[in-house]
């Protein structure tokens, strides 16, 4: 049985030894396709070419508008859209780390039982993991 543990233990943490070289792996290929990109947006740009075909690719040059709320005025820019006719843009969210942390404290600070006014509300279920630390002898 222990064999078979530790079988899983080395299995286990080359899976996750493996994930992390992908996750850097395409963290630094997403870098890489930005900057080629950026860089034939720029070229089409300049020589005035807004689409191309090469390679059995078409290639075509787009420009879209991206907004974003401004550092610190997120709420201003909320009650603004809201108090202009345009509140169905804003979207109320709650992180889900965010609320299983809330939810774990309501429930310590209730003896053990979930509020009543949560009841119904909100779906709890336990997930067992696995986690990992590098042993340094």
């Amino acid at each position: 049985m222990e064999d078979v543990m530790f079988e899983l233990a080395d299995r286990f943490k080359e899976l996750k030894d493996k994930k992390k070289q992908k996750e850097l792996e395409l963290r630094n290929l997403n870098d890489m396709i930005f900057e080629v990109e950026s860089a034939l947006a720029e070229l089409m740009t300049l020589k005035e070419t807004q689409n191309f075909t090469h390679g059995n690719t078409s290639f075509s040059l787009r420009t879209s508008l991206k907004a974003s709320a401004v550092s610190g005025k997120k709420e201003e820019l909320y009650s603004s859209l809201k108090n202009a006719g345009y509140g169905d843009l804003v979207v109320e969210t709650v992180n889900p780390s965010s609320l299983s942390a809330f939810v774990k404290e309501q429930i310590s600070e209730n003896e053990n039982e979930l509020p009543k006014w949560l009841d119904g509300l909100i779906n709890i279920f336990e997930k067992n993991t696995v986690s990992t630390r590098k042993y340094n002898k």
